[in-house]
């Protein structure tokens, strides 16, 4: 075989030359494994903070003020909850249900009285365990309030004396100690079902990406476009034709995952027609935002080699900040607010409200609302920066 050496360096040349004429494609070559450290870095294995737990005072006593006070002292401390106080539980429970907070803090009416009889005080928890991490955090931080109450008392009964007893688990044994009874709203959540929202979101995310932005930018590189362009559409027409198109195809990749992943996790009553109604909503309109958001970016793009380039980083700084893995409990500061303006963080939201938590139209308008919102501007911004030439 006759090899010649300056027939390789041709094609070494050319191929470079292509690599360093795609300032996009070298960037995310660099950018995207440092995004992927920084982010992931950071997004999981977080400490739990500022999560929102609800205190419904049913005694009304100096007493159960002292406790509320012992809550609120931990709230302005480590701040891994903040509380806010409810007047009854079924407005709690409605919160708790929908995802606004995460637990629920109930002093009885009888509190006070068993207290001072040394009759074993109760607190009830009520907890959302459809997110376990952040469930078992709270059930840990707000056990240990308890038990420096029950310290504090035994203090007050002259028992200073013995560090065995006023330090300690034992403490919490004496006749008038308070015991923290925890309630689980949900049956036991499996790992796999935490996913499945998160799932149901990339699949909507990749056929944006794919049937969407790459699509669209190979339909202009061979020439597609031109064909439209010698039509009297407008682009507003043109936009909101192909948003429309990939709505369609993000909603039906949509709904097969969440029926075949649902059926895999043992999603509970996942037939239900007015769920699957809720359902249809939500990916339609996680769909439409997707789209509508590939098309903002590629709008001015014309380099098959862009999409694909940019398509991890995408996926990174989109998926994992949006709490489909791990709580944004845990994020530090700059990587939540990367989770406000991402659009997968509602999606995820709105599905865990109704495949986990079984909540209505009130669980998910807040989402529906915002996605819709998102695309708005995103069509609108596409529509503005769409330029009528080949």
């Amino acid at each position: 075989m006759n090899i010649k050496f300056y027939r390789m360096w041709a094609l070494v040349e050319r191929d470079l030359r292509k690599f360093f004429r795609s300032p996009a494609l070298m960037m995310s070559s660099m950018i995207f494994p440092m995004m992927q450290l920084i982010v992931l870095g950071y997004a999981f294995g977080g400490k739990i903070r500022d999560v929102t737990v609800g205190i419904v005072d049913q005694d009304h006593t100096e007493m159960s003020w002292q406790v509320e006070e012992a809550f609120a002292g931990v709230a302005t401390g480590p701040k891994m909850f903040h509380i806010i106080h409810y007047p009854a539980m079924p407005e709690a429970m409605k919160d708790l249900r929908t995802g606004g907070i995460g637990a629920i803090v109930n002093i009885p009416e009888n509190f006070s009285r068993r207290a001072y009889n040394e009759n074993r005080p109760r607190l009830g928890l009520v907890v959302d365990n459809s997110d376990q991490i952040t469930s078992s955090s709270l059930e840990s931080e707000l056990q240990s309030v308890v038990d420096q109450l029950n310290v504090n008392m035994a203090a007050q009964l002259n028992l200073g004396s013995n560090p065995m007893i006023t330090s300690g688990p034992l403490a919490s044994r004496l006749p008038g100690a308070i015991a923290l009874d925890t309630v689980e709203v949900y049956p036991y959540v499996e790992y796999i079902k935490y996913l499945l929202p998160g799932s149901i979101a990339m699949a909507v995310f990749i056929v944006a990406m794919i049937g969407g932005g790459i699509t669209f930018i190979d339909d202009k590189s061979r020439g597609l476009h031109e064909g439209y362009l010698v039509t009297p559409i407008h682009k507003a027409e043109l936009v909101m034709g192909l948003d429309l198109a990939g709505t369609a195809k993000g909603l039906m990749a949509g709904l097969v995952i969440t029926f075949i992943g649902g059926m895999i996790a043992g999603i509970p009553q996942l037939w239900n027609p007015v769920r699957l109604f809720y359902l249809i909503i939500v990916v339609s309109v996680a769909s439409l935002c997707m789209i509508s958001f590939m098309f903002l970016i590629m709008v001015r793009i014309d380099d098959p080699l862009v999409p694909r380039a940019i398509f991890g980083v995408l996926n990174t700084l989109l998926f994992f900040p949006s709490g489909s893995i791990y709580p944004t409990y845990g994020f530090p500061f700059w990587l939540r607010w990367i989770s406000v303006v991402d659009p997968f963080t509602y999606t995820v939201d709105a599905l865990r409200n109704l495949l986990l938590r079984g909540s209505g139209i009130e669980g998910i308008y807040q989402d529906v609302l915002i996605l819709a919102g998102f695309s708005a501007v995103m069509i609108a911004g596409s529509i503005a920066l769409f330029k009528r030439q080949i």
